[in-house]
């Protein structure tokens, strides 16, 4: 399973980020983002709320069970092993944090998940590899610029990168150029104003206009 979820990732490139989203608007909302051809979508647990653990597992739950294998879930913001486990037993496929921890990774590979853990120096990276992960979550990645990530693959371009935190429909292509295998993105996909008014239709429009960036960039390439 873990290969398969792996190359329907590189295929598919963008993840939609959930922050803070449940319920019946969840569900629109990644209705509207699989309308568009969105197949990526990660659920975060919200550290800030101490029911976070059962929110974000329930709404896992949810979408696994509305959408089945035509979308990919995954959760986000994963800081625990308790949380690494409570997205298994949800349905996540994929974990991906915002930080290196070793113990999160190893708990991930363990239960044959895709591990995805956030870093953002060459060392980290490079860490992060080393302790099993599929991708490295390179975080933010609006604050390094193109000229840091120019300079940080030449020595490793060996590993599977996702860009996130600023990626939009101006710069995606450019991330995409530079060897990213794909890019977490969340207010442009996930606009939460969007989301309160029931605006889906524009959601669906964002959506769109991002896989059609993507596949430009397989034609090109």
């Amino acid at each position: 399973m873990k290969s398969e979820v792996n190359d329907f990732i590189e295929e598919n490139k963008v993840i939609a980020i959930c922050r803070g989203i449940y319920g019946e608007k969840l569900i629109n909302l990644v209705t509207a983002l699989n309308s568009g051809g969105v197949k990526l979508v990660e659920v975060t647990f919200d550290q800030g709320d101490p029911e976070c653990l059962i929110k974000t597992s329930n709404a896992i739950a949810s979408l696994v069970k509305e959408f089945g294998d035509e979308v990919k879930i995954g959760a986000g913001t994963v800081l625990t092993k308790e949380q690494v486990e409570s997205a298994h037993q949800s349905g996540a496929e994929y974990i991906i944090s915002p930080n290196t921890n070793t113990t999160v990774i190893k708990r991930t590979k363990e239960l044959d998940m895709i591990s995805m853990p956030g870093a953002l120096s060459p060392s980290e990276i490079i860490m992060a590899n080393e302790a099993g992960a599929d991708f490295v979550k390179v975080f933010p990645v609006r604050a390094l610029g193109t000229g840091y990530i120019k300079d940080i693959l030449g020595p490793i371009n060996h590993i599977k990168l996702i860009a996130t935190a600023g990626v939009t429909p101006e710069n995606l292509q450019d991330y995409l150029d530079l060897g990213f295998s794909g890019a977490g993105i969340s207010g442009y996909l996930t606009d939460k104003r969007l989301v309160d008014s029931g605006d889906f239709a524009t959601i669906e429009n964002h959506a769109q206009e991002m896989m059609s960036i993507v596949r430009d960039n397989k034609v090109l390439s």
